[in-house]
């Protein structure tokens, strides 16, 4: 089930991100009493009523603003409303009805998008409330008043971004295997496609992705079917380069939220940068298959031995990385790209892998016998069994006596055996730590 988008959305400090907070559960978004402080999107992950949601706080809008901080945090918000499925517009309760209120009210009435109208800072909430009702005026429906401060009246709002929220999509076919093509602008990933598409010949169809201003491009060919998640289109003409680096994230977050692999592309001149660590971290850490493709390798000066330490230096700055298989590519001459289909094939393939209770306390076993659990006062970690709880990535629930004990290191030590003795290339893999005599247990 595809995981609504929810933009919020508001003139400066009106409060958007001590509500965004509230609802992420953790201090993410700077808050200070300055307009204009929030100058770019945070996401966050939350939940209500069992559905998963991708929340978005941006910055104020000032339709007018010539200011180019402003135009920038204007064009971020328009951006978040194009890819949201639903939209929470934050109003001031304090301050009133406002001009601005009304012209991104506007605005928001021609995304043709769901809205919920918020109507914050009401902390004294039985009398503040009453100030809610000239907020109907703005014909966009029911304001809420709510307190982002003290917790008040969002249950009531997040009922109703709920009630909007899209019926889930259908299973996609099985056979398919989903890749997103990442990595910063101009590393080669529109060439990477073009060079896929252009010289075999075997595309199927071209389908419209979703209303989040990505194309999703069907491919099928020897090795199998596949659909390329496009996030070549996110450079934009603009001068801010900042700007350039903020559309492309946003893309690409949508892109890793969608796929099964990921080809993370990196410049083999530039080597790894700080914003490909980031890109490659998202991936990461939404479980994804993970494919590090080294790009413009035919451009690269190359002697004895250069090989093996470029990926030394790839795996260095990309640590949490290490089981990512590499492979050196030209998208421009096409030299090795057909061999990339075998990869992807390969790390679906160990994403979704599945472990028998048997065989892998099996390893945990020996892997005990081979190096025993740390001891804290005396007191030995003691692990039970496990079990495999989910794929994509794999995931396992390890029962133990204490959480407390069971040490990062000594989980690691756990994870290299069993990658050692199943694989799972390309892969991450989740532990979960459960002590037995917890509930539920």
């Amino acid at each position: 089930m595809a995981k609504p988008i929810v933009a919020i959305i508001g003139k400066p400090n009106v409060g958007k991100s001590t509500f965004f907070n509230y609802l992420a559960g953790s201090r993410i978004s700077i808050v200070e009493d300055t307009p204009g402080v929030t100058r770019d999107r945070v996401y966050a992950e939350t939940n209500w009523r069992g559905r998963d949601f991708t929340l978005i706080d941006t910055g104020g809008i000032e339709p007018e603003s010539e200011d180019i901080i402003l135009s920038q945090m204007r064009e971020q918000a328009d951006l978040a409303v194009t890819m949201a499925d639903v939209i929470i517009f934050v109003t001031d309760i304090r301050q009133g009805l406002t001009a601005v209120d009304k012209e991104i009210s506007l605005m928001l009435k021609r995304s043709n998008k769901p809205v919920v109208l918020v109507c914050n800072k009401a902390d004294n909430f039985e009398v503040d409330k009453q100030s809610a009702y000239e907020f109907y005026n703005l014909g966009i429906g029911e304001p809420f008043p709510i307190s982002s401060t003290n917790g008040i009246g969002i249950g009531d709002v997040l009922d109703e971004i709920f009630k909007h929220f899209p019926e889930g999509e259908n299973e996609e076919n099985n056979d398919e295997i989903k890749v997103a093509v990442i990595g910063k602008p101009n590393v080669g990933k529109s060439s990477l496609i073009n060079k896929i598409f252009g010289e075999n010949r075997a595309i199927v169809s071209e389908i419209a992705g979703t209303t989040r201003d990505a194309v999703d491009s069907k491919y099928e060919n020897e090795h199998g079917k596949y659909v390329f998640i496009d996030t070549a289109g996110v450079r934009k003409k603009s001068k801010v380069k900042e700007s350039i680096e903020k559309f492309s994230i946003m893309r690409t977050l949508l892109a890793i939220e969608r796929s099964d692999v990921c080809l993370m592309l990196i410049d083999a001149l530039e080597g790894v940068t700080d914003q490909d660590a980031k890109i490659a971290g998202e991936a990461h850490e939404a479980g994804k298959g993970i494919i590090i493709v080294v790009n413009k390798w035919d451009e690269y000066e190359k002697e004895t031995g250069t090989l093996e330490k470029y990926k030394k230096q790839v795996y260095s700055k990309l640590s949490y990385l290490s089981y990512a298989p590499i492979i050196f590519i030209s998208a421009k001459t096409g030299k090795r790209v057909d061999k990339i289909f075998e990869m992807i094939n390969d790390v679906a393939e160990q994403n979704a892998k599945r472990i028998s209770t048997s065989l892998l306390n099996q390893v945990i076993n020996e892997a005990i016998a081979m190096v025993q659990p740390p001891t804290d006062k005396g007191k030995r970690l003691k692990i039970f069994y496990g079990t495999q709880a989910t794929t994509k990535p794999p995931t396992f629930v390890i029962f133990v006596n204490s959480k407390q004990l069971f040490h990062f290191s000594y989980q690691r030590y756990l994870v290299n055996q069993i990658r050692k003795e199943f694989g799972l290339e390309g892969t991450p893999i989740r532990i979960i730590v459960r002590e037995k005599n917890e509930k539920g247990v």
